[in-house]
């Protein structure tokens, strides 16, 4: 298998087209299970491996950067080889000031999980979400700063807006300070509506988009049957199984994912590869993150690397889904 590379946005960065992502590992998936699958989405050519200080996603403060910290046992002597992105924002401690976007919570977020991840720096730092809390400048500034420092080489976002993205970046520009190189939003056949703003603006500005639940949580697999969540799923797991269930575990949902799978059937692919290959099939897209809970799960996703999707099978996925273009936005 060859995993083709592409140039990370407007940078000099080159990344593979697949991204692994790792909010399972630590809670779903036990350590030695994720460097299973470390070493298999790596020796299958993917080098941009993303993370949060949160993770393992669903988890609770007690159990905050454990993914870090296993991601950080497995880079022992393959830092190289990786470009490693991981996200600050999120609540990461009982006082008020262990989450946002200050400047203090940031600086010390940076130690924290350089500490964590047993390296000198991190290749590409993420706000993790929006912080209407903290000024915009104060963030920017206290940015700038880290990758001045040499402790953070790129900087990138999630989870924003796109009119937020266009005035930081406006900012940036006007304050000559260090700029986002990135956007991780949710796309997906069952997410669409970065379509809108989100993407055109990446588009233009030159940004690398680095999609989250390109699978919607694993119900593009068409694994999944409408009743009680399977177990040990991200739709059981901790305290993120209740936003799991919301986004997606509706009967509108399995309706189009039932029209999506006797459509890829009709194609003779699988559901997962399709899926993803026609997240991909957007320009836009510098590269999906893969999320697993075994090595095996990666064997489908993987495939969509070389998989080519059909016009006709896309166009039909894009007539089964045009309504999810115009969501619920606070799903």
């Amino acid at each position: 298998m060859s995993i083709p590379t592409t140039r990370f946005g407007r940078t000099g960065l080159v990344v593979s087209r697949l991204a692994l992502g790792t909010m399972t590992f630590g809670l779903q998936t036990d350590e030695a299970v994720a460097q299973r699958i470390l070493d298999k989405a790596v020796d299958a050519g993917i080098n941009l491996i993303d993370t949060a200080d949160v993770y393992p996603l669903g988890g609770d403060l007690s159990t905050t950067g454990r993914t870090e910290e296993i991601l950080g046992r497995w880079l022992k002597g393959r830092r190289s080889q990786v470009v490693l992105a991981t996200k600050a924002v999120g609540k990461v401690g009982p006082h008020s000031w262990n989450q946002g976007a200050s400047r203090k919570h940031l600086v010390e977020a940076v130690e924290a999980s350089l500490s964590r991840l047993g390296t000198d720096h991190i290749d590409l730092y993420q706000l993790h979400s929006d912080d209407a809390n903290t000024p915009l400048d104060e963030t920017l500034a206290a940015l700038d700063d880290l990758v001045q420092s040499g402790k953070v080489r790129y900087i990138g976002v999630s989870n924003f807006l796109a009119y937020r993205l266009a005035r930081a970046l406006g900012k940036q520009e006007a304050n000559r300070l260090a700029r986002f190189v990135s956007v991780q939003p949710r796309y997906s056949l069952l997410f669409r509506e970065i379509e809108r703003e989100l993407l055109p603006l990446a588009q233009e500005e030159g940004l690398a988009v680095i999609p989250y639940n390109p699978l919607a949580g694993g119900l593009l697999t068409g694994k999944h049957a409408l009743g009680a969540p399977t177990e040990g799923t991200r739709f059981t797991l901790g305290k993120a199984a209740e936003r799991y269930q919301d986004r997606y575990w509706h009967e509108r949902e399995f309706a189009t994912v039932a029209a999506l799978k006797a459509a890829a059937d009709e194609a003779g692919v699988s559901l997962t590869t399709a899926a993803l290959a026609w997240v991909l099939a957007n320009p836009v897209i510098t590269a999906p993150l893969l999320g697993a809970s075994s090595p095996e799960q990666l064997d489908a996703t993987l495939a969509a690397a070389e998989f080519k999707l059909d016009p006709a099978l896309k166009a039909r996925f894009d007539e089964i889904t045009a309504d999810y273009r115009r969501g619920d936005a606070t799903r």
